[in-house]
């Protein structure tokens, strides 16, 4: 795995998104038009979440995130109300801080193990290359959801 290659295009993306956030308008970012089914803020903050759970809660480790906003935005849940403001920006700042804390993680090697899981892709991970790798691939289908959901507002 090129590790350079891989963080800095996680924290592109990151950078990418948290930009969106910070430019849509609140009610652009709670919207689900019709054919949707969830909002430009769920899958963002979706993203965190699914990359904290996959990272650190299958190593064993804890996460960087708190365990409420794990559970509004993990796997099969759905869009609620829009958080206050200072909630949001908070995410924002989390998007790109948790790039560089996992990305310090994983160079002092604090992934020591690693619990199998197999994706709802059908896709096995088996440890914290797999997951990081697999990440990337995640994010890359939000992002286009949320690009679409963009274009869907126009």
């Amino acid at each position: 795995m090129n590790e350079s290659f891989v963080f800095q295009t996680l924290l592109k993306q990151r950078k990418h998104l948290a930009r969106i956030l910070t430019e849509t308008s609140p009610e652009h970012l709670q919207r689900i038009p019709d054919g949707f089914n969830n909002n430009i803020w769920w899958n963002a903050a979706h993203t965190l979440v699914v990359q904290q759970l996959l990272c650190y809660r299958l190593s064993g480790l804890p996460m960087h995130i708190d365990n409420d906003l794990a559970a509004a935005y993990s796997k099969g849940t759905f869009p609620g109300t829009l958080p206050e403001a200072r909630i949001r920006e908070k995410i924002c700042d989390l998007l790109t801080s948790t790039v560089g804390q996992l990305r310090r993680d994983f160079e002092e090697g604090i992934f020591k193990e690693y619990t199998s899981y197999t994706t709802s892709a059908g896709v096995t991970l088996e440890n914290i290359e797999d997951a990081i790798l697999f990440n990337l691939y995640h994010e890359g289908l939000h992002m286009g959801t949320i690009l679409a959901l963009l274009k869907a507002e126009r």
